[in-house]
């Protein structure tokens, strides 16, 4: 976790627990952190597994802090404080709020002043921090990757309340592609919170095979580090491949530098500025395309027209296939739409010849004409 960071950050392994996978890690700092019936604020879009990982059985309440395109979906103390207002009508108890840091959907690192407004809001709020880093490894393009506990150091906070109430959830699922092995922690430097954790762990242990299989692997610094920086470099050429081809058939993608998705704009082929026609769109590149990529409302995006494509799970061959696909489409959907308005444009023509017909017979002084 340090060299990831630059070493710019010390980790104490006595404040680290251990959970069976980044899923038993969040629930377990929600246990710890919040009762049911209180609230956790949560930035939009965000990964949908969150509104089981979080509620389902602590029953804690998510509200969103709604983000938008038009800063490039970048949490703002404007978009914090509406959420926590809202919260407040709802009768709901802030306890704090959950980041994800490199962006899962996004694929984007958070700024040093978004990491800084989160800090200042929680401070002003008396409220945690979790900072979910599962794809802080992934990182393959500037700007680096900043922890939140780098930006709290940053600004002389060790010693603060807050420090005590920052929190990181982490993985070996994505930077070592190990999913299956359910190997997740949690790192706090809030005693009370990781007494808790460890004895709730009880109930989310990582198995003795794989902590003695991965303590083998983990201990050969060269193979790891060379890992990681192969892995970056691959991550960042599928992606570049993917974007150049969504660029072809004049898709674009929010600009991006982590992670295994790209965030894709295509409110450009929506009928209506609609979820409907969102969810239209989805089940056409589903039935019609042969292409399964998750519409934003399925990430309680605000705006209709965002989809998620993930790069990492299929072989350049199958990248371009898909690529291949998309651009047939949106050719059809463009000449689909020529036709529609050369259509509109026609009837519109032969209206207003009629219409001018109508009127001008209306006009004349003949009762007949009228008639006719």
């Amino acid at each position: 976790m340090a060299k990831i960071r630059g070493n710019k950050v010390k980790f104490d392994p006595n404040n680290l627990v251990l959970a069976a996978g980044a899923t038993s890690a969040n629930e377990t700092l929600i246990f710890c952190l919040a009762d049911p019936g209180e609230a956790i604020l949560l930035p939009t879009p965000y990964y949908p597994g969150f509104d089981r990982d979080l509620k389902w059985r602590t029953g804690v309440e998510i509200v969103p802090v709604h983000c938008w395109s038009s800063n490039g979906f970048r949490i703002t103390m404007f978009a914090l404080e509406e959420a926590y207002e809202r919260a407040q009508k709802l009768n709901l108890k802030v306890k704090g709020v959950l980041i994800t840091n490199p962006l899962n959907l996004l694929g984007t690192t958070m700024t040093k002043e978004e990491l800084d407004h989160l800090i200042t809001f929680a401070m002003a709020k008396n409220i945690h921090v979790i900072s979910d880093e599962v794809f802080s490894g992934t990182v393959f393009d500037s700007p680096g990757f900043i922890s939140i506990l780098e930006a709290a150091m940053d600004r002389n906070l060790e010693n603060a309340d807050v420090w005590s109430r920052i929190h990181i959830v982490y993985s070996l699922s994505k930077d070592l592609g190990l999913p299956g092995f359910r190997v997740g922690m949690i790192y706090s430097n809030n005693k009370t919170v990781v007494g808790a954790s460890t004895k709730m762990s009880s109930f989310g242990l990582v198995s003795s095979q794989t902590q003695y299989l991965l303590t083998n692997v983990l201990a050969s610094k060269r193979f790891t580090s060379k890992y990681m920086k192969e892995n970056q470099k691959r991550l960042k050429k599928r992606k570049e491949m993917l974007v150049s081809g969504l660029k072809k058939s004049g898709i674009e993608c929010l600009k991006s530098n982590a992670g295994l998705f790209c965030w894709v704009d295509m409110r450009h082929l929506l009928s209506s500025n609609t979820l409907e026609a969102e969810t239209k769109l989805w089940n056409q590149m589903v039935c019609d395309v042969g292409l399964n990529i998750s519409p934003g409302s399925s990430f309680h995006c605000s705006e209709p027209g965002w989809f998620r494509v993930c790069f990492a799970n299929m072989s350049r061959g199958t990248l371009q296939v898909a690529m291949r696909r998309i651009k047939d489409f949106v050719e059809r959907s463009n000449l689909m739409g020529r036709i529609k308005m050369n259509y509109q444009q026609n009837m519109s023509s032969l209206s207003r010849k009629l219409l001018s017909n109508w009127v001008r017979k209306l006009s004349s002084p003949d009762p007949d004409e009228h008639e006719r």
